[in-house]
């Protein structure tokens, strides 16, 4: 589960001279009061971005501050803005995101009042970086679309080579490798197209990166090195050390770590001279992990840590998470599971946070070994528990990719098809007018057995392509079946056409919570192992109580189970169906009793309650395929259950109202019960009048 950093980098988009101009005959233009103001301004912004900005940002940031006082004094507005986009710069290479944000919206809007179109879609880019950094990639690819929309309406150029790089690089972040191939070879195309040499650079380094990810690292130190060097020739101080540090990681990848150390310790010192601080934290990262596989866990330490430190300072929360959790590994190799399991509890937060499910499931996993190793199993549960839950939504987004993928082979399979299809009516055309035209009976015998071979060939491809059909049809069932596991049919459906699902307002559902008490006192007494099985067996069968019911099952949290009646489509006897299911629920668990107390063995005693009432109801986040329930209602009916007793199902005042007049029901009235948060509540005791 160790990480690597490998160095991406995303580009400002902005048209500033190239890094080889004389830096003194910039100045010269500005201090020169003869010139006109607009060129003045173009050469000092010239000077501070090639001569500062990346190298000695807070220096960038003095000058930047005499550029816009400046362009203020004369209301020049595109300069003011680029003057905001420029500090916006240097904050991001100082690794102050916040500043950053917050000069790249104010750039933003005097661009939009001003009617700048082509520098709008700059900002947008740029203020994309930032989500990116941040962690929030949706986000991020949000606005990098919105700029390459505008950039696109003006024709190729190098600004639209930029967008695609950044968009690849959000792809690599989210696993999607085949899309950051595709943007990358498009924004490569084009910057070969226009001669702009930095385009190339960055395109061949992206290139490097994706077979590194194959693990083919001599193909990659072959991109990186051609990167390299154009990147050294052009200047591009940005890309040095990044490119510098990836072929350290090439070479690590092929085990030979002397090599790999000198290249990740030479990026570091180049970040250090210009005094990036993410960068910094990123080659710390890597010569840590360069120790670690060389077994030296001292010095490995030492460099995860100052790591950490920084990514602590700059706020950079996915460095936070990856640093925390190989610091944590390190511990545990150690056996020192409490500091481990500190790291990696610091890890699992945040990734929550930042909405990493990878990271998370990681972290749960990781914590789940700790724990054991630890002798505390009803914690290391807890996390093996949650760990399932967080696979099952990483599997749900890979499952969406395959039924997008199978829908795209499908119509690949169609058009295979129609094509053979107009082949075969072509050929016999054309034989039947070779038969016409030639009367010779040997002659028209042999264009018969061509066209029956031809045919026959024909028929072949058609056959496979109907087997081939079928096969993907197969695939298709299997991925929409899991699907359903996962959603319901009607939320699947959506999410299939549409590509998402909107939450929905439901007014009457029935909300159904169990709980097994004394949970933790019995599980002290089984193994993980047996305590998981019979967890297992009593939601396998309340899932098949709920089916039987028309119950949506919603989610296990622990040892509680939470289902619902009436969503995700609304019925009259919703209400009276989830009662019934939940007096099976407990006539099973009663029985189940009996069972493990004739063997001697440990059972589970339950409540359960239910409370009906309006929801919203739709799916969790962007990429976590699961359905969830939100509302008051859900609140209450989990106090249903907390104040329930073994064996009984609880239900609400206002559940009861709707089926006291059933005569298949019978209530047994409770009176007002203290309820936390909502003072006292009516409650009632249902069963089932045989």
């Amino acid at each position: 589960m160790k990480t690597k950093w490998l160095c991406f980098i995303f580009i400002f988009i902005y048209t500033f001279a190239n890094a080889q101009t004389n830096l003194d005959s910039l100045y010269s233009v500005w201090q020169d009061k003869t010139q006109a103001d607009s060129s003045r301004v173009s050469a000092f912004k010239n000077y501070i971005w090639n001569g500062y900005i990346f190298s000695q940002p807070d220096s960038a940031l003095v000058f930047v501050d005499t550029l816009l006082k400046f362009v203020s004094e004369k209301n020049n507005k595109l300069g003011i803005s680029t003057s905001l986009d420029l500090k916006g710069v240097a904050y991001y290479v100082k690794s102050d995101f916040s500043n950053a944000l917050e000069y790249y919206q104010s750039s933003l809007k005097i661009k939009e009042e001003i009617g700048a179109v082509k520098d709008i879609a700059n900002s947008l880019n740029n203020i994309a970086m930032i989500y990116s950094h941040q962690g929030e990639n949706i986000k991020a690819l949000e606005y990098y679309q919105k700029s390459l929309k505008i950039k696109e309406k003006f024709g190729a150029d190098k600004n639209i080579s930029t967008i695609l790089t950044n968009i690849a690089s959000i792809y690599f972040d989210l696993g999607d490798n085949i899309k950051a191939l595709d943007n990358l070879i498009k924004s490569l195309k084009i910057s070969e197209e226009i001669g702009d040499k930095q385009g190339i650079a960055v395109g061949l380094h992206g290139i490097g990166l994706e077979y590194f990810f194959q693990e083919d690292y001599p193909r990659a130190l072959d991109y990186y090195q051609r990167s390299l060097k154009i990147t050294e020739e052009i200047g591009f101080k940005l890309l040095i050390p990044m490119t510098t540090i990836n072929i350290g990681l090439a070479h690590n990848g092929q085990g030979d770590y002397i090599k790999a150390l000198a290249f990740l310790q030479k990026g570091l010192d180049i970040y250090e001279e210009i005094g990036d601080k993410k960068g910094i934290s990123a080659a710390l990262d890597n010569i840590a992990s360069n120790y670690s596989d060389q077994n030296d866990n001292v010095k490995a330490l030492e460099y995860y840590q100052r790591s950490l430190n920084i990514q602590e300072e700059i706020g950079e929360k996915k460095g936070i998470v990856i640093s925390s959790m190989a610091i944590g590994q390190i511990q545990a190799d150690q056996g020192n599971y409490i500091k481990a399991i500190e790291a990696y509890q610091k890890s699992y937060d945040l990734a929550s946070e930042i909405g990493s499910i990878l990271h998370q499931k990681n972290a749960c996993t990781l914590l789940y070994n700790a724990y054991k190793a630890l002798g505390n199993g009803n914690k290391a549960l807890a996390y093996h528990e949650q760990m399932l839950v967080l696979n099952d939504s990483l599997k749900s987004e890979e499952t969406a990719k395959k039924l997008q993928q199978m829908e795209f082979s499908k119509q690949v399979l169609a058009d295979s098809l129609i094509q053979v299809e107009k082949d075969l009516k072509v050929e016999m055309v054309h034989q039947t007018e070779v038969r016409k035209k030639d009367k010779n009976k040997n002659i028209a015998l042999g264009a018969g057995i061509f066209f029956l071979l031809l045919s026959g060939g024909f028929y072949s491809r058609w056959r496979y392509v109907k087997k081939s059909k079928a096969i993907i049809e197969k695939e298709k069932d299997r991925s929409e079946n899991l699907l359903l596991n996962i959603l319901p049919s009607e939320i699947a459906e959506e999410l299939k056409l549409k590509g998402r699902a909107d939450a929905r307002d439901f007014d009457l559902v029935s909300i159904l919570f169990t709980d097994f008490k004394g949970f933790t006192q019995a599980a002290e007494k089984l193994s993980a192992n047996e305590l998981i099985e019979e967890i297992n067996v009593c939601f396998k069968a309340f899932d098949y109580i709920c089916e039987t019911y028309g119950i949506e099952k919603i989610k296990t949290i622990g040892d509680s189970y939470m289902a619902v009646g009436g969503l995700p489509v609304p019925s009259d006897d919703s209400i009276k169906q989830t009662i019934l299911a939940a007096l099976e629920m407990q006539t099973f668990i009663t029985n189940r009793i009996a069972e493990k107390q004739a063997k001697n063995e440990v059972p589970f005693e339950m409540r359960l309650g239910i409370h009906t009432g309006p929801v919203v109801a739709g799916i969790v986040g962007v990429k976590k395929f699961q359905y969830d329930i939100w509302g008051d209602t859900v609140n209450i009916a989990s106090r249903m259950e907390s104040t329930g007793e073994i064996g009984k199902v609880n239900i609400s005042k206002d559940t009861y109202e709707f089926l006291k007049d059933d005569s298949q029901f019978s209530f047994e009235v409770r009176g007002k019960i203290k309820v936390k948060g909502k003072g006292d509540m009516e409650m009632y005791f249902v069963t089932k009048i045989i």
